[in-house]
Parts: C-alpha cells; sequence; structure tokens
C-alpha cells in the first residue's frame, strides 16, 4: 500500500461507490451475499419543473421548485420529448433536496440520492408526501431542451419501479417503447378515459426529429415497429430487440439533426449536451447499482458518493502495462481471458478503505481499514521466504529469530526488488541473502489456482500491483480459474440442507472416491457438479481393475513373453505411449477430466481391445506388466491412496509410487494408430452387415407378402435371440431400430425392401451413366469395377474388397495420374 501511494497510484477523492447503509461503509465483492460484481450505474437526472398552481395534494409546497426527476442515459435525445411517462398504480413521493427543490419519484431512487448529498436531510430520504402516479397524470412540465413549451404527464403500464426512478422522459422519435404507448393513448379514446387523459394532453404532440439513424432514417423508432410488424406496447420481447437496435445504431453512427449541436455524431454530442443541462442547474447526476446488491447483513446496498482512498485502476498507464502482462499469462481457457480483457475494459478506481472490520490499518490514515480485496494482491511473494521466517511451521510461532516489526520496508526491497544492502537492520545479512535467493528461484509464479468469480476484482488487482510493484521479469506468467461446486444438480446451501463438507464426504465416500468425482465433473470454468449417487462408480471401476490385476499377477506363468511382437501387441504398446504423452499434457493444462479421460477410461479401453485382439495367441506378459506400472502412476494424482496400495501390495513395488516419477514412453505411432482404426471399423463393418443380413432373412420368414404384414414382434424378436445374432450382448441396440426402418419399408414397397440384392445391375446402371459420373465428379477418367475383380484392381484390391458386398454401397477410389 505504501509504494502504490508514493507512486501516485493512491488517492483520496469523492467517488461513486456501492454502499450499505446498515453497515456505514462501502459494500465491496466480499462484502455481499449477491450482486457480487455491479457497479454503479450512472444516470443523468433530467428536472422537469411542475407548472403552479399544484394539485390540492401537494399544493401546501407553492413556492418550491417542484420537479419531476426523470433518470436518463440518453440526455442527447431531451431536444425530442412530447411528454412524461409515470406508472399509475405506482408509489411515488415528493422528496425534499433542499431548502427550495424538491423532487418527485420513487422512494427507493430517493434513498440513492440522500447518499449522494442529495437530500435536505444527509443520507435520510426526507419524504414531504406520499403520492400515487395516478395522482401525477395530467400535470403540466416545463422539460430541458424539449420544443415544446409545456408537456403533460401521462400514464405507462410498462414501467419498473425497481430501476431508474420511476418517472421516464418520453421521446418517441427514438423510443420504441414511447413510440407504441403515445400511439397507444392516441389511438384509444377508452384508454385515455381509464386514467382521466384529456385529448390536449396527447393529441396535438407528434413525433419530433431528433437523430438520423444510419439504416432507419430520421423517424427510426416508428420505422423499425413497422418493419418488425409491432402491434402494441404489451410486446415486450419484441419492442426489447428493437430498442437495442435503434440505441446502438443511433449512438454509434447517429447524426444530430436538432438543436445547437446539429450536424454532429451522436457519440459527440452527448458528453456536450449533458454538461450544458449539468451546468445550467437542469439535471444532476444520479448513480445506482446497476442491478440489485445486498450485503452480508441482509441491507439493500445503494450507491454513495464517499470522500475515501481509491486505488487508481484504470489509468491509462498502468492499464497498459496490466495488459501487457496479462497478454503473456496462460488462462487456459478463453473464457477466461475474455473474463480478464472485459475486467480491464471498464475497471477503474477502488475504494480500497473500510471503516471497521478485520483488516490492516491503512499506514497513512488509521481511521480507515485496507479493504479485504485491496490488501492481498502480492502475497505469493511472501510465500518464497514463508518457511524461513516461519520455521517451516504452517499457521507461525514466536520461536523465529526475526520479528514482524523487524520486517522493514527497506528489508522488503532488499528481498524483493534488488534493492540496497538495509543498513539499519539487525536481521543478519546472511539470512536476508537467503531470503532473496529464495524469492529470486521462485519467482515470478507460474500458475495460481482461484475461482472464476475473483477475475472480476482480485486476480485482476493481483496483475495490476504486481505490474506497479515488481519489475517485468517478475510478473504473473499463469492463473487457472474455475467454477464452483454444485451439489445433485443445486447450487449448494445450509439453509436449504444441500451441502456437504469436505470431511463428511470423505468418510462417506473415501478420499479416492470424492477426488476421483471432483476430478471427472468438469474442466474449464463451469461449475462442477458433485453427484452422491456418482461416488459409488468409481470405487466399483477401481475394485474390479484391482481385481483383475491381482489374477494377471497369478496367472503370469501363462502369460505369452518376450518378442516378436503381434500386430495387437505393437497397438496396445502404441497406445499405451500415446496415454502417457496426452495424460502429461492434460496434467500440464490442469485438465484433470481430460487427464482422467486419456490416463484411466482410454487406457482402459486400449487393454480391454487388446484381450479381444489377441485371441487364442493369448496377450505378452510383459505389455501387461508395464500396463499395470502405468496405469498406477497415471491415476496416482488423483487416486493416490488406491495407487500406493496397487504399487506396493499388487505390483510388489519398491517405495512410493508418488516417487517412481511419470513412465517414459516413445513418441505415439500415428500411422500404427490410424492402421488399427481402420481394422476396427473394418471389422465392425463386417459385424454389421452380417447380423444386417441375419436380420434380413429372419424378417422374410416372418412376412406376409400378400397383405404386406409381419408376425407380431414378440416373435419376430425369439427368432433374433435364437439366432447367431442374439448372441450379441448388445443386439436389440443393434438391431431394433434396423429392423424398424426395414419393416416400414417392406409395408411400402413390398418384398422388395427385404432383398439381399438389389432388383437390378448395379454395375449395368452405372457403366451406362458413365458420362454423368464423370461431369458430377470432375474426373477425366472413371472405370468401374466389382468386387470379383481383383486382378484389374491390382494393388488396390483390398479397398474393393473392405467390405462385403452390401446391396447399394459402392466404393469410391481416387488415384493420381502416377496411380498414387
Amino acid at each position: 500500500m505504501r509504494k502504490l501511494k508514493a507512486s501516485g497510484k493512491i488517492v483520496k477523492d469523492l467517488r461513486y461507490t456501492i454502499y450499505s447503509p446498515l453497515d456505514g461503509q462501502p459494500c465491496a465483492d466480499h462484502d455481499r451475499a449477491s450482486g457480487e460484481g455491479v457497479i454503479p450505474q450512472e444516470y443523468t437526472l433530467v428536472k422537469m419543473e411542475v407548472v403552479p398552481p399544484f394539485p390540492a395534494k401537494f399544493a401546501f409546497l407553492e413556492g418550491k421548485k417542484v420537479y419531476l426527476a426523470a433518470a436518463t442515459l440518453r440526455p442527447e435525445t431531451m431536444y425530442g420529448q412530447t411528454n412524461a411517462w409515470v406508472l399509475p398504480d405506482g408509489k411515488y413521493g415528493a422528496f425534499e433536496i433542499n431548502e427550495s427543490e424538491v423532487f418527485i419519484l420513487t422512494e427507493r431512487a430517493a434513498r440513492n440520492l440522500a447518499y449522494q448529498r442529495l437530500s435536505h436531510i444527509p443520507e435520510k430520504a426526507s419524504c414531504l408526501v406520499e403520492l400515487s402516479g395516478q395522482d401525477l397524470i395530467g400535470l403540466p412540465l416545463r422539460s430541458p431542451l424539449s420544443f415544446h413549451k409545456i408537456i403533460y404527464c401521462l400514464p405507462m403500464l410498462s414501467i419498473v419501479t425497481d430501476k431508474g426512478t420511476g418517472i421516464v422522459t418520453s421521446v418517441p422519435s427514438d423510443s420504441p417503447d414511447d413510440f407504441m404507448a403515445l400511439q397507444d393513448l392516441k389511438a384509444k379514446a377508452p384508454f385515455r378515459d381509464k386514467f382521466g387523459v384529456k385529448d390536449e394532453w396527447v393529441l396535438p404532440f407528434e413525433v419530433i426529429p431528433i437523430i438520423s439513424h444510419p439504416e432507419f432514417g430520421d423517424k427510426s423508432a416508428e420505422k423499425i415497429i413497422t418493419e418488425m410488424k409491432i402491434t402494441s406496447q404489451n410486446d415486450r420481447e419484441k419492442l426489447e430487440a428493437a430498442k437495442k437496435v435503434i440505441y446502438k445504431g443511433g449512438f454509434y453512427e447517429g447524426t444530430m439533426i436538432a438543436g445547437e449541436h446539429s450536424g454532429m455524431r451522436v457519440q459527440e454530442a452527448k458528453s456536450l449536451i449533458r454538461s450544458k443541462l449539468l451546468e445550467h442547474g437542469q439535471a444532476v447526476i444520479y448513480s445506482e447499482p446497476e442491478k440489485k446488491v445486498m450485503s452480508r447483513s441482509g441491507d439493500e446496498c445503494v450507491v454513495a458518493l464517499t470522500d475515501q482512498w481509491y486505488i487508481n485502476y484504470g489509468e491509462s498507464s498502468w492499464r497498459k502495462d496490466a495488459e501487457e502482462c496479462l497478454a503473456n499469462m496462460n488462462l487456459y481457457s478463453d473464457e477466461a481471458r475474455h473474463g480478464f480483457e472485459h475486467t480491464l475494459s471498464w475497471l477503474n478506481q477502488w475504494a480500497c478503505s473500510r471503516s471497521f472490520g478485520l483488516g490492516t490499518r491503512i499506514p497513512w490514515d488509521e481511521e480507515f481499514l485496507v479493504e479485504s480485496l485491496s490488501d492481498s494482491t502480492i502475497y505469493m511473494a511472501y510465500y518464497t521466504v514463508s518457511h524461513l521466517l516461519q520455521q517451516g511451521e504452517l499457521y507461525g510461532t514466536d520461536t523465529s529469530s526475526v520479528k514482524p516489526e523487524q520486517l522493514t520496508d527497506e528489508i522488503w526491497d532488499y528481498v524483493f526488488l534488488s534493492g540496497p544492502e538495509p543498513v539499519s537492520s539487525d536481521i543478519p545479512l546472511a539470512f536476508l541473502e537467503k531470503m532473496r535467493r529464495e524469492f529470486e528461484y521462485w519467482y515470478p509464479f507460474d500458475l495460481r489456482v482461484s475461482g472464476k468469480d475473483l477475475i472480476q476484482n482480485h486476480l485482476t488487482f493481483c496483475i495490476y500491483n504486481h505490474t506497479a510493484v515488481f519489475p517485468k521479469r517478475h510478473w504473473p506468467r499463469g492463473f487457472r480459474c474455475n467454477g464452483h461446486l454444485i451439489l445433485n444438480d443445486k447450487k449448494m446451501s445450509k439453509s436449504t440442507g444441500n451441502f456437504k463438507t469436505l470431511k463428511k464426504a470423505i468418510e462417506e465416500y473415501s478420499a479416492d472416491a470424492v477426488r476421483f468425482c471432483l476430478a471427472n465433473t468438469v474442466d474449464g470454468m463451469d461449475d462442477a457438479n458433485f453427484k452422491s449417487d456418482a461416488t459409488s462408480a468409481p470405487l466399483l471401476r477401481l475394485a474390479k481393475e484391482r481385481v483383475w490385476m491381482e489374477e494377471v499377477v497369478a496367472s503370469e506363468s501363462s502369460l505369452r513373453a518376450g518378442l516378436p511382437f503381434t500386430f495387437a501387441d505393437r497397438v496396445f504398446a502404441n497406445e499405451m505411449n500415446l496415454a502417457v504423452r496426452m495424460t502429461e499434457k492434460n496434467y500440464g493444462n490442469n485438465m484433470f477430466r481430460e487427464a482422467l479421460k486419456t490416463g484411466f477410461y482410454d487406457l482402459q479401453s486400449a487393454r480391454d481391445e487388446y484381450r479381444i485382439s489377441c485371441g487364442s495367441v493369448g496377450m505378452n506378459r510383459d505389455l501387461l506388466w508395464r500396463f499395470m506400472d502405468v496405469q498406477t502412476r497415471l491415476i496416482a494424482p488423483i487416486c493416490p491412496h488406491y495407487s500406493e496400495y496397487v504399487w506396493r501390495k499388487v505390483l510388489k513395488k519398491e517405495g512410493f509410487v508418488i516417487k517412481a516419477g511419470w513412465p517414459e514412453a516413445e513418441t505415439p505411432d500415428l500411422i500404427l494408430q490410424k492402421a488399427n482404426r481402420y481394422l476396427q471399423e473394418t471389422t465392425l463393418n463386417f459385424r454389421i452387415r452380417g447380423w444386417q443380413r441375419e436380420c434380413l432373412k429372419i424378417l422374410q420368414e416372418k412376412y406376409d407378402g400378400e397383405n404386406r404384414k409381419f408376425a407380431p414382434d414378440q416373435e419376430i424378436l425369439e427368432a433374433l435371440q435364437r439366432s447367431a445374432v442374439g448372441k450379441e450382448a448388445n443386439f436389440k441396440k443393434l438391431c431394433m431400430p434396423f429392423l424398424r426402418f426395414k419393416k416400414e419399408e417392406a409395408v411400402k414397397l413390398g418384398a422388395e425392401a427385404l432383398e439381399l440384392r438389389l432388383p437390378f445391375s448395379e454395375m449395368e446402371v452405372l457403366l451406362e451413366n458413365l458420362d454423368l459420373v464423370k461431369r458430377v465428379t470432375g474426373l477425366e477418367d472413371v472405370e468401374i469395377l466389382s468386387p470379383e475383380d481383383v486382378i484389374r484392381a491390382g494393388r488396390h484390391a483390398l479397398l474393393l474388397t473392405q467390405t462385403p458386398p452390401s446391396p447399394g454401397s459402392p466404393t469410391a477410389i481416387f488415384l493420381t495420374k502416377d496411380g498414387m
């Protein structure tokens, strides 16, 4: 904090900040029960003066300036005002701002204003009279910049009172909501009568063009409503979509065509018009939380204008350094990088002081404490020397030879910043040199693991403060951000009883099962779902694997040993090499689910495939021993207790698996892998064609061609069970979709659909249309061969016979001119 202060990066100033009235201090992210990451939203509060005489309900305010206070994000559109809107059954009040001014708005907005020094009673909304929206309908108003001398207050049913002030100024030229609401009032006399709206308050007021929109012209709201066929102010979804289009295009590409800034781009004129309103006292700045924020004390937060200490995040040169640091960091996912980039785009001055709570006093102003997210952003540096200062004891003891008060800025400059030798320290120089060597060895940190919710504050602060305090060579190198943990598809909550402590989970399922389930939930920043009913699966899987290993060890003498390796042996060895390399990469990227996939599930599948491929030849003893060794090492980071048991008790290895090192592996042979995939796909096709032929034979037997009907499904199923296909473990899954398809086809087309051969010659059809084949394929020469033409096919004969003859399934082979 002293370093930041000395470099001008901490200032004291009046700033808008999220604030808890109950706590009496700013409410930072970690102090919030909800609304983390929410920041103040700043509005221009336009003062629409109520023209006397006042209605009876607040006639006693005669002599004061009474305003309807409308919050707007678009002060540049005030030239086009035709009226103001209120919610007829909304609750409003007349609140005393100072001795001469009264604002009519919602109590919620008045409460925010009170903490922004806009209330006659500081930090308390001073309500002079409670009003309803109906009380305000028909009020004549003088509104700043409006081309109309007098406009009126009218009813709008879609106003929400938990945002803004509940008072809305109407600009129908550029607001689809305003246009539709005004048109409804104009077109529907019964609607006007319902709320006591007089014709002269509505009918004379037409749309006033103020902005030229690049796509929708100078009456953009009316045009987009026509194009989108919006017919009612109640069509909220379409109106919201229309508003986004108009507001975005109008601001970034629109041109002012009204007022003193006519001809100027809207985004340039906006600030000038806002400044003019503020300078002339026709508006004030108003801020509120962009979304609802609740403190941990149960208090709904406001935005307050507070005089306190701020860290000047967002300052241009400092932000440039932070962006440079971020660009060179490993963040392990695009989502995390986008989160940091977004935070850097909006983060600015941050309130770093608080009045009470846990924390360190601000060194130069002990009235305040350092706010919790601001005081712990370079503590990783302390990790590098803590073992020396605390003598290796995690919680610290009073037996250390160094006392906290001895660790002055001069000492830390020497240790962390290569500063000069301390001249006033009684700590031995040799000890300080050792601290410096430890720091230089370990820093910068390569990885900091933390939650995704800290991207928007603490972790970004960490980047900023490292660039401010340390030289570039010590800037952070990596963050790995993860999501939250949910339990059984729901957020963990003590109030609902849906929670489980780590200790309880270990007692119920074992440490390895918990670790396995957590690793298997999710990689990246999505929330991880821990399901209680899924914890038994890894236990059973690991137990089954252990039993298999014990059986292999017991039957060692029956296994094939030595060389030469068969094709299946070479494939299995290659799959182990691939598993070792891929799993090492996944662990290195903190992708634990992927590591579990490549280092356990995929490896198990390779072993199962190897058992089938070996057949009567038997499995190779050396390969199985290597598999058990590799499998145990790869799973050890996730299931250490299981792995140590297998290592010592089953495999009879010396020492501990965690000290055995990562298994060695040759570079995987990708060509061999492709060859095996081809073999597996080909044999699978053989099997598929075989059971399809068997299914067709049974369907033929069970088909009544004359009536185009089949025997009952149960009879067909029993026939399948008695056939060779019935021996397949998953024959229903394999056969039933095919059977349904063929039965439907036979009902439509007849018995021909069940034939094993097509009722025409494929060769004749293709040869007769050879010119067409050449044109659609763009080939100069095409030759048609049958599976029997193996001599003419030469060395490509295998490609002709890679699957058994199947009706309607020709194989295409493309060759270059040299035959390759």
